[in-house]
């Protein structure tokens, strides 16, 4: 027995000398990819020696003796830190993920090959301007020499990631940074989708109710013609929404979680040391590493420090000396879904106001890792390309003999976006940066500005003119055989709204309601947001004057103004009602529930019970309200509705109705269905947190989930590469943090503010910002996440072009000296 003994112990030992000496070689491997950043090189590509200066914080600042030279070496530092991430993104606006991933991203692929995003961004390199085309030409020079040292010199294939998939590795080319700022249109775009949720509604739905569950922004009215009636004979589908995929790899936003973001502005005379001041916090699905990097660039036209995305060679939202830029999600309405008709006697015609018209089509061959490869028919209509009914639940609202086309001002094979964005950098006040904003096509963004004098907000982006007798304009998929159907072009520049130095000296945007303009001249009916710039304007309102101080703390403020309006409005007849129930009762955690609720302010924050019980109640609240009468439709609404809410319990236009159980003989109120709520939701959070409601923690149910969108679901890897942190906010809060709304963790921060930035141009250099994540893309970084913490507590990092400040205590300075 002792003899057996022994040998056992021998072979776990050797077992576990193997385990160590294999784990000592995969972090050989694996770590050689992590970049020295005091190393030097020498390169072709470049006109003069070339710094990069990456300060303590792992942000490199880049002094090239040229625009074009600083360009390279933005694309040497992105190659550097964000390799993986480039190809990916690159990988995904070309659909071609599935030469990597396999039959898991087909459909992702088969979309992105219809939307033709890359074809599109290689026939926009022509349209830009001679600067452009030099800086899109240096940044892949710069991508490209950094990946021909990691071949040239074996440093671990360029990223982890790389040994576990395809180490191929294409040259970067222009076109490429062109497509992934295609891409960003494709996930800041929600219209699609909500015209396909409009239109199955509305075909269950009287147009009464259809305004309770799909409302417009308080003070306007403007209803659509009901579905059913353009075209008769479609049957209502039985079946829930399908969404866009959940798959991390997908660009397709779901429901509620397209772009979003905060902005705010105060002119000198609003600012206490009397210069302008700037926030922005832009809100993207959260990923490890994050999507944004922050870089400070060497221009002739003067230095420009801020947020860049990896693959394109601008600074997307930042400032230079004498200028800020922020930017948030317009809701611009640049997507119309039209359904073609399509002739039964040849199926490659379809039917226009001028008689029949052949499809454009083409082949296009998908290559599949590990299966055959899938060939599939691009086809175009004049409108758009057509879209398959398996995407976007459009099956369910495509009438039979018909299919789906999308008109998107983003489809532009002469897209400038690239030309407006490099000429924004070089812009010195609003005026000039307003100029720069008339060549930007898509995404459709607000664009918010501040210079040493005063403050404006521009919409930037195409805003597709349409006909006055549209039937559904534009909020519902139309007939394409109508006259009155299809886009007219696009709308002068001088038609997007601009708003410059207000009276009140205070500019700011939520994803809120900016103009309130007629049908076709309008921006859209549906917004991002009616409840977070109610907070702003509290917060703007009560100071006179402002500072850095009072607008950070405005973008990390957690006080819910939906909680604040919901709760006195479903809870009116229940605080305080009934005698004191027994110890362990239903009954009496309600009352507890209740009790908590009522001395509660409102405030999200992560180490308190109330936001939890609250958002756990509104949430069955709102699926007990909407379940009989949509039935399996009503998963769409993932996230609760405070509009909603608010019309169903101050019985607005009848909506009191809502409350009924339609299925039932009984009458329920909406105090019993409150009631009932309640106790729904606190039998769900005790079987999760167990009985003690004192012991909850909002914060346990709303982790930021910014997790690695390739490793993050893989056995143990996932702990390495995930980066989970308990947040304060929700939904409706200032310091917004969108909640998934899918079970089984409906309250996980998935949607939220990846960067935050504060300018102040009374003294430039102390303005401030943060990642969520950190610089480098490495999961054996220190730079993977060291900023994540921060950005957890509110803390910011300093945004400052001194040179000095730069260099002093620098965590490296990258040499690049002109080969020849």
């Amino acid at each position: 027995m002792l003899q057996v003994f022994r040998w056992l112990l021998r072979i776990f030992t050797g077992l576990l000398a193997l385990s160590l000496i294999a784990l000592v070689i995969a972090y050989y491997f694996l770590s050689r990819s992590l970049p020295d950043y005091g190393e030097s090189f020498t390169l072709s590509g470049i006109a003069a020696p070339v710094e990069i200066v990456r300060n303590n914080d792992n942000v490199p600042h880049i002094f090239g003796a040229t625009d074009e030279d600083s360009y390279f070496a933005l694309g040497f530092a992105h190659a550097q830190d964000r390799l993986w991430q480039m190809t990916l993104l690159r990988r995904t606006a070309q659909g071609k993920l599935s030469e990597v991933f396999g039959p898991r991203t087909v459909k992702i692929d088969e979309l992105m090959r219809r939307y033709d995003l890359y074809g599109q961004a290689l026939s926009s390199v022509a349209a830009q301007d001679e600067p452009t085309r030099r800086a899109l030409e240096a940044y892949a020079r710069g991508v490209n020499a950094w990946i021909g040292e990691v071949n040239v010199d074996a440093r671990g294939r360029g990223a982890p990631e790389f040994f576990v998939f395809s180490s191929d590795i294409a040259a970067w080319a222009p076109a490429d940074s062109i497509a992934i700022m295609k891409l960003m249109a494709l996930q800041l775009s929600g219209q699609l989708e909500t015209e396909v949720l409009r239109a199955r509604t509305s075909m269950l739905l009287s147009p009464e109710r259809l305004r309770d569950i799909l409302p417009d922004d308080p003070g306007a009215g403007v209803m659509a013609v009901p579905y059913a009636q353009l075209f008769p004979g479609l049957v209502p589908a039985s079946g829930p929404l399908k969404y866009a995929s959940t798959d991390p790899l997908s660009p397709f936003p779901r429901g509620g979680l397209a772009g979003a973001s905060n902005a705010f502005a105060a002119a000198p005379n609003r600012s206490a040391a009397g210069g302008s001041l700037l926030a922005n916090d832009p809100h993207l699905g959260f990923t490890a590493p994050t999507l944004w990097y922050l870089a400070r660039l060497h221009l002739a036209s003067g230095d420009v420090i801020g947020a860049t995305v990896p693959g394109m060679p601008v600074v997307l939202i930042g400032r230079s000396e004498t200028l800020g830029w922020g930017l948030t999600s317009s809701y611009l309405d640049d997507q119309d879904v039209v359904m073609e008709r399509v002739n039964p006697a040849n199926p490659e015609e379809y039917a226009t106001p001028e008689g029949w018209q052949t499809f454009t089509a083409r082949p296009s061959i998908i290559t599949v890792k590990g299966a055959p490869p899938v060939t599939i028919t691009l086809r175009w209509s004049r409108n758009g390309p057509i879209l398959p009914g398996t995407h976007y639940d459009l099956a369910s609202v495509t009438p039979a003999g018909h299919v789906a086309a999308l008109s998107w001002t983003a489809l532009d094979p002469a897209d400038t976006s690239m030309t407006a964005a490099i000429r924004l950098m070089g812009a010195h006040s609003t005026a000039e940066a307003i100029e720069a904003g008339r060549l930007f096509v898509a995404p459709a963004q607000n664009l918010m500005l501040a210079d040493q004098d005063g403050i404006a907000m521009q919409v930037i982006g195409r805003m597709p003119a349409r006909d006055p007798a549209h039937p559904t304009r534009g909020r519902m998929p139309a007939p394409g055989d109508d006259p009155h159907v299809g886009f007219r072009g696009v709308l002068p520049y001088e038609d997007n709204p601009r708003e410059a130095n207000p009276a009140s000296g205070i500019l700011g945007n939520t994803n809120n309601k900016t103009v309130d303009r007629p049908f076709p001249n309008y921006v859209s009916f549906d917004w991002g947001d009616t409840m977070r710039i109610q907070r702003f304007l509290t917060l703007m309102k009560s100071r006179e004057v402002h500072t850095r101080e009072s607008f950070i703390e405005a973008q990390l403020d957690t006080v819910s103004p939906a909680a604040r309006l919901l709760l006195p409005l479903v809870g009116a007849d229940l605080w305080f009602e009934g005698e004191a129930a027994p110890e362990g009762t239903p009954e009496r955690m309600r009352q507890q529930a209740l009790s908590m609720l009522a001395e509660w302010n409102g405030e999200m924050n992560e180490h308190l019970p109330e936001p939890l019980i609250y958002m756990a109640w509104m949430r069955k609240l709102q699926d007990r309200l909407i379940r009989d009468e949509l039935g399996p439709l009503a998963d769409a609404w993932t996230h609760v509705e405070p509009e909603f809410i608010s019309r169903v319990f101050r019985d607005t236009d009848g909506a009191s109705k809502w409350c009924d159980v339609i299925q039932s003989a009984a009458i329920e109120t909406c105090t019993d269905v409150a009631r009932m709520s309640l106790d729904d939701a606190l039998l769900w959070l005790s079987e999760r947190y167990g009985k003690s409601i004192e012991s909850w923690r909002w914060g346990d149910a709303h982790q930021a989930a910014q997790d690695h969108p390739v490793l993050g679901r893989v056995p143990v890897l996932r702990y390495f590469v995930n980066i989970r942190q308990s947040t304060s906010g929700g939904d409706f809060t200032l310091q917004r943090g969108r909640t998934s709304g899918l079970d089984p963790d409906p309250f996980l921060n998935v949607h939220g503010a990846g960067l935050r930035a504060v300018y102040d141009f009374a003294d430039p250099d102390s303005s401030v910002f943060v990642t969520s994540t950190g610089q480098s893309g490495h999961p054996l970084s220190r730079f993977y996440d060291d900023l994540g913490e921060r950005w957890r507590r509110g803390e910011y990092i300093p945004m400052s072009l001194d040179p000095e400040l730069a260099r002093a205590a620098a965590v490296g300075i990258t040499h690049l000296t002109p080969a020849n």
